[in-house]
């Protein structure tokens, strides 16, 4: 704590004062364990044009492929991501 006053002058029948204190925190970053790191691509080579369309069909391909699972069965909206996110990072690599 670094400064502490009472406040007195309330308009009230009472014997208590209003009590201001200033607080220094310091907070400390919670780490969590068994945290991944951030996966990332190497999206330089989508500048050649011959490149970028092997990455368009596979893409779609595989993006397809997910479609016509789905509609085949009931999944939820995390199936749905999960598949998703699949099929993004399966090509990417």
């Amino acid at each position: 704590m670094e400064g502490v006053r009472t406040r007195k002058g309330a308009d009230i029948a009472s014997d208590h004062h209003l009590v201001v204190a200033n607080l220094k925190l310091k907070l400390k970053k919670n780490w969590t364990s068994g945290q991944t790191a951030i996966q990332r691509f190497n999206t330089a080579f989508l500048r050649d044009t011959d490149k970028l369309s092997e990455f368009k069909i596979a893409i779609n391909n595989r993006f397809q492929a997910f479609q016509d699972l789905l509609e085949e069965e009931k999944t939820t909206m995390e199936d749905k991501w999960k598949g998703i996110k699949e099929a993004l990072t399966s090509t990417c690599q």
